[in-house]
């Protein structure tokens, strides 16, 4: 029966990654043009897959549909007064300003509905939209990343929530298919052959016999990347993939990792990393907005971080432009890099620098891909030094890219080598003590633009 049943559990699993993109290629074809006038009047059905095995037995899935609750009319306005905003509380308005304002804009991801979120950043979105544009998805993230892709060639604006970036990375690991059949029905229709209209009734084979391997970040990368491209700019995907990135606390070497290398070194994505609540308002309503794939990279241990957000900031039309960096804190002795967490470190770095007479200048870099190089070169050529801090690894990293960019350009404004600080070059530690070491500090920060200053022993004179 164990074995039986794990056999069903994979053809499924496989199934849904095969099947991803053309179930949404078929939802977006058949709906997204009634989307766009009016959503409340035709309703959008995902559909449920039948795996049928040799004896006859059943599983069903995905997603459960029945109808359209129509998009609140109200866009929700603050007050003039600026105010704390935790970065929660950003991304949650966010959402819903631009659910609210486009009803082609839906959510899925595991646990964004009932639960609200396994962060809570979706919280009260189920209540106020309704489980068609709030989709709860079974843990299959190659499955439905696939799905939404699809949504996205035919018009639809889906937010793809991965409970941690880490799992982006999840597939269904050799699972045979043993030609066994796959059929999608509307809800409520029948399961029989030919019955109903459009996507009902279809049958067909699923791959046979080799090993299938579907990561989620196949359909990232070959799919959403790279599909504008191919069809020679024919074909726009408009998905934003979110969720947390990097270290949080205690979690260990395979929920730790940094991403924002690995997705900004792909043609036809753009990467985005937010550090402030307003960072996290503007610049998710700006990735939503775009026609293009947007990566969102956000930072577990900053979400119920406070910061002030001005009063334009508020503003439901406010958003941040997409490759451009910000100056947190401007200085004249040394230009120092970060993103996301880092920039906070970045900036007590420069606190602690101030006091011993070096004035820092901070960059929060917010996107990744495309690169702000313009802010970052006019930055070195005014300092004449630079340090680079990322917690992802050192070789080709973020910091990397950015070094190469200031060698080329500004070389000769240079008077000091540039400082690299980032993630220890190991799997992260889950014990604590080392965790800490594996991830840069503030102190790390201090003494790499004490070097770059002449302020300190150099590391090679101290070793």
């Amino acid at each position: 029966m164990i074995i039986r049943w794990r056999r069903v559990g994979l053809v499924f699993g496989s199934l849904c990654i095969v099947g991803g993109v053309a179930i949404g290629i078929l939802i977006g074809s058949r709906y997204s043009t009634a989307l766009v006038p009016d959503l409340t009047r035709s309703p959008l059905r995902l559909c449920f897959i039948q795996v049928q095995g040799k004896q006859g037995s059943k599983m069903w899935g995905v997603i459960r549909h029945k109808s359209i609750r129509p998009a609140f009319s109200t866009i929700r306005h603050f007050s003039s007064a600026a105010k704390e905003m935790t970065v929660r509380e950003a991304l949650n308005s966010a959402l819903d300003e631009e659910m609210s304002a486009d009803p082609k804009v839906f959510l899925m991801g595991e646990e964004v509905g009932e639960y609200q979120g396994a962060y809570k950043i979706s919280k009260g979105l189920l209540e106020k939209y309704g489980p068609e544009r709030v989709l709860d998805t079974p843990i299959t993230e190659a499955g439905f990343t696939g799905i939404g892709v699809g949504a996205a060639y035919y018009g639809l604006r889906p937010v793809v929530e991965f409970m941690t970036f880490n799992f982006s990375m999840q597939l269904l690991q050799r699972a045979r298919t043993n030609s066994k059949q796959w059929k999608m029905v509307k809800l409520g229709s029948s399961s029989q052959e030919g019955s109903g209209a459009g996507i009902v009734g279809r049958t067909c084979s699923v791959l046979q016999d080799p090993m299938i391997d579907y990561p989620a970040i196949d359909h990232i990368i070959n799919s959403a990347a790279k599909s504008n491209y191919m069809s020679a700019g024919q074909i726009s995907v408009p998905i934003v993939f979110r969720g947390p990135n990097g270290a949080a606390a205690g979690v260990g070497a395979q929920h730790s990792h940094c991403y924002a290398s690995w997705y900004g070194s792909c043609p036809g994505l753009k990467v985005l990393s937010p550090y402030s609540s307003e960072d996290a308002r503007g610049l998710l309503k700006a990735a939503i907005r775009d026609p293009d794939p947007v990566v969102f990279l956000e930072n577990e241990l900053l979400y119920g971080e406070s910061f002030p957000v001005s009063a334009e900031a508020l503003d439901s039309s406010f958003c941040l432009p997409i490759g451009k960096a910000k100056i947190e804190r401007e200085g004249k002795d040394v230009t120092i890099t970060a993103f996301s967490k880092m920039v906070g470190y970045a900036l007590k770095a420069a606190e602690i620098l101030a006091k011993e007479g070096i004035s820092a200048e901070v960059i929060n870099l917010r996107s990744i891909r495309p690169l702000d190089r313009s802010t970052i070169n006019t930055s070195v050529r005014k300092t004449n030094r630079l340090v680079t801090v990322e917690e992802g690894f050192p070789q080709h990293g973020v910091g990397a890219e950015i070094c190469t960019s200031v060698i080329e350009e500004s070389f000769g404004y240079l008077d000091a080598p540039v400082e690299r600080i980032a993630g220890a070059d190991v799997p992260m530690p889950y014990a604590a003590n080392l965790e800490r070491m594996a991830v840069p500090q503030v102190e790390d920060i201090v003494r790499a633009a004490k070097r770059a200053c002449y302020r300190s022993v150099p590391m090679a004179a101290a070793a």
